[in-house]
């Protein structure tokens, strides 16, 4: 059955449902938005399983008024009606000279198939739709990948196949470690998946068809044609939350959902987000750092999940970069700093900064000691003692004296504790905090909550062997790959991986680490926005809150922090010296 068809609309030439054939027989279907009649023109390209069809405004009716409050520029130039969560606006690059195509991926939307998430059957389907892209009689034969998260996280494992016409890949807060990012956060279960399965892929999966949104622009369902009975459904999707669940260790599972970067060849522009913690920070630096490409660009911004990639700034950033390497143009690109950080500051403030390489090359390794008398400072602690806490509670804060200079951290953060439970295993969530003059926690639009701390770290105790080739002092690499239970009572060492972040501290202002047992909340609010999907208190959707995964009986007791001589605990700081 052939339901494609073609029209021309608000100066593009529209081709809804293209059959695109994979090398199985299965055939998924995109949407090609592109200049009138035959040119050919570079193709950006996206493929996920949010519906191609589904209205930003009416699929996503929070993140779409944060967006345009925050970046009023989006609805210049465009109707907007032409709108899709984490993709680019045709109407805003088709004029400039570029085809752009939504492909449903397998199993969503108007695409049927198995619904497998971040499978490797999905890495090949994108190799082959990029291929596609870019032998049509519209392309230039150039093929970029562009989009935010999902769109941008399937980005590494497509690029380390290296499609022939793959000339470009923007990946925009994407991860890259399934295991250590997405599914499990230092060995704890993230409840993330948990939720957003239901709701933003299973919701859409094909077959949903007229229980589900139909195109405010054709009228067709965006998860259809058939509509299929649920149970039909069930069979055609993999149980992707139950998955990580079962699988607890970094196994053969997570290493199909994981990229071999270093076969990464394309031009690559890699862009973060500082308040991503829980799923968009650590890995737009960790697969920069190991793709192999030999022109690779770093970009760190903040804001929400979506702002900058819609804003003037990220726009203009992106076309930049896509005109090099896709056209041709001389747009300035060969002058771009290959790493660019937006350096943090209180109450939203960043400044752009250019940069050679990651961790910056003039860092200085700076430990904080804890100290018992919870506070933090650069002298290490005499006293051999212990501080406990309950791991149900608001656990610890050690803070430093107000700042008599400001203190910029930019890079990645560790921490290096020696810990008893009175069970044989623990929890540890770190939370790095600064404090103004009046004692008041200052926050920042994070990605996923409007209100995140500076920092995050996670590490199951019982999960803390370090693979001594990958690990380095500021950021430890856990190998997850076997429990080692504690004995209540005795101590072990624990190195903590706090995701990558940066903060200039004022004068006045105070900085802190949290140690806890469970996630952290600013004050137990919950401030989430209307129609929000999950509540918002500080992390999101980023929960750590499964009780199979941490047993109350194992990790609802107490944990003990061990200052002795040769168990001196500290945070070490990647400080950036002024200027």
């Amino acid at each position: 059955m052939d339901f494609a068809k073609s029209e021309i609309r608000d100066g593009m030439q529209i081709d809804w449902d293209a059959p695109i054939k994979m090398d199985d027989g299965v055939v998924l279907r995109g949407d090609v938005f592109r200049p009138l009649g035959n040119k050919q023109v570079p193709v950006i390209l996206s493929y996920g399983p949010y519906a191609k069809g589904l209205s930003f405004q009416e699929g996503y009716k929070s993140q779409w008024s944060r967006v345009i409050k925050a970046a009023p520029e989006v609805l210049e130039g465009s109707t907007n009606k032409y709108q899709n969560w984490e993709l680019v606006d045709p109407e805003k690059w088709v004029p400039d000279g570029y085809a752009c195509v939504r492909i449903d991926s397998r199993g969503s939307g108007r695409s049927p198939g198995l619904l497998d998430v971040w499978s490797a059957r999905e890495a090949q389907d994108i190799y082959e739709c990029v291929e596609w892209a870019g032998t049509q009689k519209w392309s230039n034969g150039k093929v970029g990948i562009n989009g935010i998260s999902y769109y941008a996280m399937n980005q590494w494992n497509a690029g380390a196949l290296q499609p022939p016409h793959l000339a470009a890949l923007c990946i925009w807060e994407g991860s890259c470690d399934y295991y250590r990012e997405l599914c499990r956060h230092g060995g704890i279960l993230s409840d993330f998946l948990n939720t957003w399965h239901p709701r933003q892929v299973a919701g859409v999966q094909h077959g949903v068809g007229d229980r589900g949104a139909k195109s405010l622009v054709t009228g067709e369902p965006v998860a259809g044609p058939p509509t299929l009975p649920p149970e039909v459904l069930a069979k055609n999707r993999t149980d992707t939350p139950g998955e990580a669940k079962e699988h607890k260790f970094a196994d053969d599972y997570y290493a199909a959902r994981t990229a071999d970067f270093a076969k990464i060849e394309a031009p690559l522009l890699s862009a973060g987000n500082w308040g991503g913690m829980g799923l968009h920070t650590r890995g737009n630096f960790e697969g920069w750092l190991a793709a192999g490409s030999k022109q690779k660009w770093l970009e760190v911004h903040g804001d929400t999940h979506f702002t900058h990639f819609y804003s003037n700034y990220g726009e203009t950033l992106q076309k930049k970069f896509f005109g090099h390497f896709l056209k041709g143009e001389d747009t300035g690109w060969n002058q771009q700093p290959r790493v660019s950080v937006n350096v943090r500051h209180p109450h939203e403030t960043f400044v752009l900064r250019a940069e050679n390489e990651w961790p910056l090359a003039r860092t200085q390794w700076t430990p904080y000691f804890l100290q018992p008398d919870s506070t933090l400072s650069t002298t290490e602690p005499k006293a051999a003692t212990t501080v406990s806490y309950e791991t149900t509670s608001d656990g610890i804060t050690f803070s430093t004296p107000p700042m008599d200079k400001p203190l910029e951290i930019t890079g990645p953060v560790a921490a290096k504790l020696w810990v008893s439970s009175d069970t044989t295993d623990a929890d540890l969530i770190l939370a790095l905090r600064v404090f103004d003059p009046a004692g008041k926690e200052v926050t920042f639009i994070g990605s996923n909550d409007p209100r995140v701390p500076v920092g995050l770290g996670w590490l199951r105790a019982s999960q803390r062997k370090l693979d001594a080739k990958k690990s380095l002092p500021y950021r430890p690499w856990h190998s997850h790959d076997e429990a080692q239970p504690l004995t209540p009572g005795q101590p072990v060492e624990l190195d903590v991986e706090i995701w990558p972040t940066s903060i200039v501290v004022p004068v006045g202002y105070r900085l802190a680490l949290t140690v806890r047992g469970t996630d952290y909340e600013v004050d137990g609010t919950d401030i989430a926005l209307p129609n929000a999907p999950y509540p918002m208190k500080g992390v999101g959707p980023f929960l750590h809150i499964d009780p199979d995964d941490r047993p109350a009986a194992i990790f609802g007791g107490k944990n003990t922090l061990h200052f002795a001589a040769g168990l001196q605990p500290y945070l070490l700081l990647p400080v950036i010296p002024a200027a």
